[in-house]
């Protein structure tokens, strides 16, 4: 009984002075000096715009634009300006899911083909037994990105998508391995589209949109524009310029990518999630459900013989968002990149905080700001983010040489092996279809890609029988390109392979087979 009168006012003095040391934190949080910092960040990185909102303890605490949404002209951007959230639309596929297995009509661990029988991997034994998890957590054995070129800017179906993904080579084992899939995802929607008979965004709408009162959250490019206030898209240049293009349509894709939305949309559905699935008076999460979402699906190797600049100690993916710790604290987040675009958000459940960050460039600091709040809600010492990701990421641009290295092995003074006439032809590819070559005028060539349209390029010629393809269409994510011929003994011309260096779509995955 003494140890207990002894122990317990210890215990509340010291749990009280813990108590006062985060309300002291807090109330430092200077909100004009993080205002100071993005607007340094946003001119630093040299990103045509962005808007950021802040949520802590239940409510919009910061919510500002800084930048145009729209280089070349004064056009502000605020918390209701609308931009591409792309792969943050994930953990909306995954929230539906968990609602769906909560009205009974799915469980986590159901075969994709009970619902999908058309449904085929690589291997007969995964195809068999690839599960709602599985899809969720991108541990089906694919590798990063891959298949993306299939579907990107394409006109097929998610059902056509779905039924090539037979054609994917594995990366690794099943459920042995982390490979981001968007294929993965695009057939989660149409899992929720079989069992519901509504769209990926029909559902979304009634079932998260309405209840959490999102209504300039959308899916394809007239709602936004009908809607007005929304940023354009930018791709990059170079390093420095970003250059407006136009909006694109994901929402044949939308359940991997497909929501334009806004901070002040996105901070009710941070509130919601922070709220583990509570809106107002109505629960739409169960704990079950709220933990599956949030619990390590498939774990990342952590290097434990250094230390990393977020002090993580574990690494992961949930169901449609990456999970780990910020300085010992849980850290749930996901990042966006679409055509001209990329965002981040970011939580902090044990804070109750969270960050928004959207962006209309290719080149901004979505990672920086939300470390710096983290930073400065925690009374972390001040440490500048922008600065320091920006020279990681300038150093490794600079040390990617592929372009450079395929033009320094260029051996000019050559001529084709095979007559330019031979060439001509329509070609297979197992996982796209048709590619079709014709003859322009004098030494060009065309190539087309039937199902991709923004994909269509001349080719000239590079050295023997590669063809450099010079893309009629500027695109954000690859620019140089190279097509070569393949043949047999007898120079008979069999086949096509494509040498694009880039980081996002896998165009040697197009490789075909001459078939007319």
């Amino acid at each position: 009984m003494l140890k207990k009168q002894i122990f317990k006012p210890t215990y509340l003095f010291i749990f009280s002075l813990f108590l006062s040391s985060q309300l002291v934190a807090q109330q430092k949080v200077d909100f004009k000096k993080l205002d100071a910092y993005f607007n340094k960040a946003q001119k630093e990185w040299g990103v045509p715009g962005m808007s950021i909102g802040i949520v802590k303890d239940g409510q919009l605490v910061f919510a500002k634009g800084y930048g145009t949404q729209v280089t070349g002209k004064n056009v502000p951007i605020t918390k209701e300006t609308n931009f591409a959230i792309a792969s943050n639309s994930k953990a909306f596929t995954s929230a539906i899911m968990g609602i769906l297995v909560q009205e009974g009509k799915v469980q986590w661990t159901d075969k994709v083909r009970k619902y999908l029988p058309y449904f085929t991997l690589y291997d007969d034994f995964v195809s068999e037994n690839t599960t709602i998890e599985d899809l969720l957590s991108h541990r089906a054995g694919l590798g990063t990105f891959s298949g993306d070129i299939m579907w990107y800017n394409a006109d097929f179906s998610a059902e056509q998508i779905i039924k090539n993904i037979r054609y994917l080579k594995p990366d690794y084992g099943f459920r042995d391995g982390y490979g981001y899939s968007n294929v993965m995802f695009i057939t989660a929607g149409e899992v929720i589209k079989t069992i519901t008979g509504k769209t990926w965004y029909e559902n979304v709408k009634e079932k998260i949109l309405d209840p959490l009162q999102m209504n300039r959250t959308f899916v394809n490019v007239p709602q936004i524009e009908a809607a007005g206030n929304v940023a354009t898209p930018h791709a990059l240049y170079g390093d420095t310029l970003h250059q407006a293009i136009g909006l694109t349509s994901w929402e044949e894709i939308a359940s991997t990518g497909g929501l334009f939305s806004n901070v002040k949309d996105l901070s009710k559905w941070l509130i919601f999630n922070l709220k583990n699935g509570v809106v107002g008076s109505d629960t739409l999460f169960t704990a079950a459900t709220r933990n599956n979402l949030w619990n390590l699906h498939n774990a990342f190797a952590i290097d434990r013989t250094t230390l990393n600049p977020y002090g993580a100690r574990f690494a992961g993916y949930g169901l449609g968002w990456f999970i780990r710790d910020y300085h010992g604290k849980l850290r749930i987040y996901h990042t966006g990149g679409y055509d001209g675009m990329i965002s981040s958000i970011n939580m902090l459940p044990e804070e109750n905080l969270g960050v928004i960050v959207l962006t209309n460039g290719l080149k901004a600091p979505i990672g920086s700001i939300p470390a710096y709040v983290f930073d400065a809600f925690l009374g972390r010492q001040e440490r500048d983010w922008s600065k320091e990701d920006l020279a990681r990421r300038d150093s490794f641009i600079k040390s990617d040489t592929r372009i450079e290295d395929l033009k320094n092995t260029r051996q000019t003074s050559t001529q084709p092996l095979v007559a330019m006439e031979d060439l001509v032809g329509t070609y297979l590819s197992d996982l796209y279809g048709e590619i079709k070559v014709r003859k322009l005028g004098g030494n060009t060539l065309e190539i087309d890609f039937t199902h991709t349209e923004s994909l269509k390029a001349s080719l000239s010629h590079w050295h023997y029988d590669t063809y450099q393809i010079n893309f009629y269409k500027s695109h954000p994510w690859f620019s140089f390109g190279l097509v070569k011929f393949t043949t047999d003994a007898s120079l008979k011309v069999t086949g096509i392979e494509f040498t694009v260096p880039n980081d996002d779509f896998w165009f040697e995955e197009l490789n075909a087979k001459k078939v007319k």
